[in-house]
């Protein structure tokens, strides 16, 4: 059969015997014809160069001049620190313990789900020092959480309407919480080592309550609501046993500017402590103690390349196999090797390895230098973390994005052996992993997270290098970089699809003609 040459170069003719088809012949014949065809090579390559410079062009457009939260925690991130506390300091050895009576908004506000009224543990009133607390929440429970980014669940008592025991007990640095339902039976729920903790801590009651934030998307706009909220925590049978150094309690408001600096502007009121003759406790406050989740996503700012390069890897895919089948060139190829299968799995390995070790290089490339763009930029620790390419969450955001942009290819390849055209392989592999992302954007929120959870289009989340906790609400969206699905779970989803397409191109090579 006589073939018209072409400008990307010779058409490749398999010279192997079908007797002599073993796998690894026929993986290097595979990538004799790949890398033979000038073109496909030049797509390659433009795809790595357009992804770095896609990933510094982004990086350029983005600037911060800081302004946002200046409390880190114990392990140097970010951290919301803001309450009411009533304390006491304790030296050496002891255990504080309350009953929490009743939890409410204080302002006529719907009581928000993560508000809470509980015990405290804290190392000093700085910021952002290490605490454990054993607390009770209106719609998650009985829960200890420590040091911010820590949450253990323990009963699913509602505090609103049925008080709950509570109790501390320190032991050198350790911390360990209880809870009882009547004061006499303790179920022993977490014990917590703050190392490092001094001989004097701070120890009492706190309270605090997320502000209120929702965000409602229609076609025609987004609209946010945004409010400070405060919550009243009632407390009874408060003891201390321990050495303490002073022997009434005191009442600080906690956060950025406690507990002596000004108090910021358009700050929600004061909290206040008071104390009724029965001993009962009231708390009023406002803040939240936990990871900030508000701020941008430095990581997945540095892979918008990668958004570009996926339109190069889904024609790659598609021309290493539709442009056989275009030419007739694939009956050449069944005939040097009859079993299609093995013929399938080596060109799914090859596009797999160029793809992949391609990808690989110009993500970790074009991560690197959109990192330096964006510490020039005003992107600088320690607002925000200063990430080299084998730091965690980098790494996992790079490997993956490399391992997103092969998986694309192999999606493409598959579907080009079941349609047999170029166009419509292209078009539909768009439509599955492109089109949602773009359509996420101005989608009502429900909808535009339930695309990103069912198409490809969820493995874009493998480039999130925030890390989501249970414990504090956020809006997730898209535009923020921020996807429903956890990074691999996300990813796995286009695994999925691309398996089922390898599967369908098996099913067709077996049951149709060349």
């Amino acid at each position: 059969m006589t073939t018209t040459p072409t400008r990307s170069g010779t058409p490749y003719r398999s010279m192997l015997h079908p007797a002599r088809a073993s796998f690894g012949r026929l993986l290097h014949a595979e990538w004799t014809k790949f890398r033979t065809v000038r073109a496909w090579t030049l797509v390659l390559a433009v795809a790595a160069v357009v992804t770095v410079l896609v990933c510094l062009l982004g990086a350029n457009g983005s600037t911060t001049s800081g302004g946002g939260h200046d409390t880190l925690g114990p392990d140097g991130k970010e951290v919301v620190d803001v309450f009411r506390y009533t304390h006491r300091p304790l030296t050496g050895d002891g255990t504080v313990t309350a009953r929490v009576t009743g939890l409410k908004s204080a302002d006529g506000r719907t009581l928000e789900p993560w508000a809470k009224a509980g015990l405290l543990v804290k190392r000093n009133l700085t910021p952002g020092s290490a605490y454990a607390a054993v607390l009770a929440t209106p719609a998650h429970g009985v829960r200890v959480q420590w040091n911010y980014t820590h949450d253990t669940a323990a009963s699913d008592t509602d505090v609103t309407t049925t008080p709950r025991w509570l109790r501390l007990t320190r032991t050198g640095d350790h911390v360990t919480a209880y809870e009882s339902p009547d004061g006499r039976t303790w179920k022993k729920i977490e014990d917590v080592r703050l190392p490092g903790l001094p001989n004097t801590v701070q120890v009492g009651l706190f309270v605090g309550t997320p502000a209120h934030e929702d965000v409602r998307r229609a076609f025609g706009g987004t609209s946010e609501t945004y409010a400070g909220g405060q919550a009243t925590g009632t407390f009874d049978h408060l003891a201390l046993q321990g050495t303490s150094t002073s022997g009434d309690w005191a009442g600080t408001d906690m956060g950025p500017a406690a507990p002596d600096g000004p108090v910021a502007e358009n700050a929600p009121p004061a909290g206040t402590t008071t104390v009724s003759a029965s001993g009962t406790y009231t708390l009023t406050g406002h803040g939240d103690i936990a990871p900030a989740q508000d701020g941008p996503d430095t990581v997945q700012m540095s892979f918008q390349g990668v958004f570009f390069a996926v339109l190069f890897m889904v024609a790659l895919g598609t021309l290493f196999v539709t442009g056989e089948y275009k030419r007739g060139l694939i009956r050449t190829t069944f005939t040097a090797t009859p079993a299609r299968l093995k013929v399938l799995a080596a060109k799914t390995v090859v596009i797999t390895a160029v793809t992949f070790v391609t990808g690989l290089a110009a993500v970790a490339v074009g991560f690197t230098i959109a990192q330096h763009a964006l510490r020039g930029n005003g992107f600088k620790p320690p607002e925000f973390p200063d990430l080299s390419v084998l730091d965690s969450p980098a790494l996992r955001a790079v490997v993956g994005s490399a391992m997103l942009l092969s998986l694309v290819a192999v999606l493409a390849l598959a579907l080009g052996v079941v349609l047999r055209n170029s166009a419509g392989t292209i078009a539909t592999v768009v439509v599955l992993v492109i089109l949602p992302q773009i359509l996420s954007f101005a989608f009502p929120l429900p909808a535009a997270q339930w695309l990103l959870r069912v198409t490809p289009a969820a493995a874009f989340a493998v480039q999130q290098g925030v890390t989501r906790y249970p414990q504090v609400k956020y809006n997730c969206l898209p535009e923020s970089g921020c996807y429903p699905l956890s990074p691999w779970n996300g990813l796995a989803v286009l695994a999925a699809y691309t398996a089922a397409a390898l599967l369908l191109a098996a099913w067709s090579l077996r049951r149709r003609d060349a």
